[in-house]
């Protein structure tokens, strides 16, 4: 059974994670020469209108076709992003217990997840759970092996410098460096449609992760992206975790035969079978809201502006 989310409004600040401010922060220490260096906001600020323009004609390609693009897409939009998704992830309990479990290894999948927005939130729930290991924590250290996280990120377009440089002051600011082993960041620059389930190590994972990317792919490539999640429903293991969001009222329509389809329609009939059918699909719905806000801490300090988020989730749950 699915659960309803009664609330409108994701926390401004989960106590689970750190603070927004911080998130931001990071953002300003790993890209502090393009965002304040001598003349370096100006070119920025045009690289960003290239960005909207391309996002705008749903050129996804060419909106990340250079490094300078995909830096301006990181300053201007990531930071954002990534305070909503560490609310967002901290809002599920099951979500919190991946990412936070000290009883063994967990491996997570970012599909699209490039630009940072998701590795940055992911670090800042990982951070304050880390006992006696980072200047979060009161707790006494523990004489148990310490737990990895592992993030796998793959995206079409080349992010490596951008994930490398998240990961690197994630490590120098958020752990220290005997935990800093402990958050284990794999980027694959290559298209998710295009590799194989032992790539992927789908039957390892504990979360997979399509945030505002199920839109692109299906645009990209629509049979293979149903193909993409039958790999899911047959390769993936029992208590796996998949967490789909985009903005809410944006999920475009598919032609199947002479039919005409919402995604979100499609997706569910994947992933949970047909309705009226006595067997059910592969997956569990377990939470799932239809328009729900994350709004900014108006007093946040960031020399570019914040954007509030209405996303549509869903969180399943393999069965």
């Amino acid at each position: 059974m699915s659960a309803e989310t009664p609330s409108g409004l994701l926390e401004v600040h989960n106590q689970e994670t750190l603070p927004p401010q911080e998130i931001i922060d990071l953002f300003k220490v790993a890209f502090g020469n393009e965002l304040y260096g001598t003349d370096a906001l100006d070119e920025l600020q045009s690289q960003i209108q290239k960005v909207k323009t391309d996002l705008y004609n749903r050129d996804y390609i060419s909106a990340f076709n250079s490094e300078e693009k995909r830096v301006s897409y990181c300053c201007r939009w990531s930071p954002s992003r990534a305070t909503a998704y560490a609310s967002l992830f901290a809002h599920f309990k099951e979500i919190v217990q991946v990412v936070q479990c000290h009883e063994c290894d967990q491996k997570i999948l970012c599909v699209g997840g490039g630009a940072g927005g998701e590795l940055v939130a992911l670090a800042s729930l990982f951070t304050p759970s880390r006992e006696f290991s980072n200047k979060y924590s009161t707790s006494r250290p523990s004489s148990s092996p310490k737990k990895s996280l592992n993030i796998h990120v793959v995206d079409i377009s080349d992010w490596s410098v951008v994930v490398d440089k998240l990961q690197r002051t994630i490590q120098e600011r958020w752990l220290y460096a005997g935990e800093a082993q402990h958050f284990r960041v794999q980027f694959s620059h290559n298209d998710i449609l295009q590799m194989s389930e032992d790539r992927l190590a789908l039957s390892e994972l504990n979360l997979i992760t399509l945030l505002f990317t199920t839109n692109e792919l299906f645009a990209e490539n629509k049979q293979q992206s149903i193909r993409l999640l039958q790999k899911f429903n047959q390769f993936c293991s029992p208590g796996c975790y998949l967490l789909i969001t985009e903005s809410a009222g944006s999920y475009s329509h598919i032609t199947v035969g002479t039919k005409k389809f919402p995604i979100q329609f499609l997706i569910d009939t994947i992933l949970l079978g047909k309705k009226g059918q006595d067997s059910a699909g592969p997956w569990q719905l377990v939470h799932q809201n239809d328009s729900i806000w994350y709004r900014c801490d108006p007093k946040i300090d960031y020399p570019m502006k914040l954007e509030n988020s209405r996303i549509f989730y869903r969180l399943y749950k393999k069965i």
